[in-house]
C-alpha cells in the first residue's frame, strides 16, 4: 500500500549567509562609501524559496551543502525554525556559502557570491534523497551544474514537476531544458539564455517562444515592478503586480517562486486538462506577484518573505486588479 508523499516540495540549491550593508548609492571603482551596520542574514537562492514556500505551509524539504564553520549552524537552525527540513543537508569542510550584499536608498541590490559549499553539491548527493517522497522540485544555478541536471532528470523519472530559476544567469544545455517543466527567469536572464533583448513585455514574450522551442512546457517571465508574463504553447498572459513602497528587493524573486510553486501545489500542481492547468498556473502567478511585492517592503532576504496569512490578507485588501491579457498574444 502507497503512502502520501511526505514532503510536498524538494529544494536543491544553495544555502548562504548574506553580509548586508546599505548605502546611499552603488560605489564606484576605487571609491570608499560611509554605509550603516553590517547584518548578517540568511540567504542563498536555494534556502530563500525553501523558507518562501514553507512559510505558505507547504511541507518542504532542503538538499544542499554548508560548510565547517559558525555560518553553518546559523543557516540551518533558520531553516528549521521556518519548518524546512534539514536532513539532506550535508556538511562539508569548507566555507559556507556567503554573498556580499549592498542595498542602496531605492532599495535596489548589487552582489557578489562566494560558492562555498555549494560548490560542492554533487550528482551523488542529489541520488541520496527520495523522489518518490515530493510532489515538486525547485531548482536554481547557485550549485554546480551537473547536480541541477541530475536532479531535473531524477524528478523527471518520478513523475515532479521540475521548476527551474535560472539564476544566476548562465547558458543552459538544451539536455536541462528538456527535463524542466516551468522556466523561471527574470528580464536579464532571459535574454542571456536567447541571446535575444529583452526589455519589454512584447520583447519578453518572443524570447520566451524561443525557450518553448527547447524542451520546456511554460515560462513565467518575472519583470520587477511590471508582474510577470506566463507563456506557454497556446498563449501568452500578462499578470500585473501590486503597488508597494520598496525597502529592499532582496530576495523579491525567490519570494515569488516559493509563492508560486506552494499555489500551484494548492491546485493539483500541472493538472492534465489544459483549461485548468492554464487556470492554476495564472493563478498561482498571481499569488507569486503578492507575495514579490510584500518581500520588497522589507529589508533583508528570509526576513522578507511573507507568511500565508500575510499574503492572503493583503489579496483581500488590495482594489487592484492585476490580471490582463496581452493584446498582441492569443488568449488562452
Amino acid at each position: 500500500m502507497s503512502s502520501a508523499p511526505k514532503h510536498s516540495i524538494l529544494v536543491v540549491g544553495s544555502l548562504n549567509a548574506d553580509l548586508v550593508v546599505r548605502a546611499p548609492r552603488f560605489p564606484q571603482p576605487g571609491e570608499t562609501l560611509g554605509g550603516e551596520d553590517l547584518q548578517i542574514i540568511p540567504g542563498g537562492k536555494g534556502a530563500n524559496q525553501a523558507v518562501a514556500a514553507a512559510r505558505q505551509g507547504v511541507k518542504t524539504a532542503m538538499l544542499g551543502r554548508v560548510g565547517s564553520d559558525s555560518f553553518a549552524a546559523f543557516l540551518l537552525d533558520n531553516l528549521k525554525s521556518n519548518n524546512v527540513d534539514t536532513s539532506r543537508v550535508m556538511p562539508t569542510d569548507s566555507a559556507t556559502g556567503a554573498a556580499i550584499i549592498v542595498v542602496d536608498a531605492n532599495g535596489q541590490n548589487s552582489i557578489v557570491l562566494s560558492p562555498g559549499a555549494n560548490g560542492r553539491v554533487s550528482p551523488a548527493d542529489v541520488e541520496t534523497a527520495s523522489f518518490p517522497d515530493f510532489k515538486l522540485l525547485l531548482l536554481q544555478l547557485e550549485i554546480p551544474a551537473p547536480a541541477v541536471l541530475r536532479a531535473a532528470q531524477k524528478a523527471r523519472e518520478h513523475g515532479l514537476t521540475v521548476v527551474l530559476n535560472p539564476a544566476p544567469a548562465n547558458p543552459l544545455p538544451d539536455e536541462l531544458l528538456a527535463n524542466v517543466d516551468i522556466l523561471i527567469p527574470n528580464e536579464s536572464e532571459l535574454s542571456l539564455l536567447t541571446g535575444m533583448p529583452v526589455d519589454d513585455v512584447s520583447s519578453a514574450e518572443r524570447a520566451a517562444k524561443e525557450i518553448l522551442k527547447r524542451g520546456v512546457k511554460t515560462v513565467i517571465v518575472t519583470l520587477g515592478g511590471r508582474g510577470a508574463l506566463l507563456v506557454m504553447g497556446a498563449g501568452a498572459a500578462h499578470i500585473n503586480t501590486y503597488k508597494v513602497d520598496v525597502v529592499d528587493t532582496t530576495a523579491a524573486g525567490d519570494a515569488f517562486i516559493g509563492g508560486f510553486a506552494a499555489k500551484l501545489l494548492e491546485s493539483g500542481g500541472s493538472p492534465a486538462d489544459m483549461q485548468e492547468q492554464t487556470l492554476a498556473l495564472q493563478n498561482a502567478v498571481r499569488y507569486g506577484c503578492a507575495c514579490g511585492a510584500l518581500a520588497a517592503t522589507k529589508f533583508g532576504a528570509q526576513p522578507s518573505l511573507p507568511a500565508k496569512d500575510e499574503v492572503e490578507k493583503f489579496l483581500n485588501q488590495s482594489l487592484i486588479s492585476n490580471f490582463q491579457t496581452c493584446p498582441q498574444n492569443t488568449s488562452f
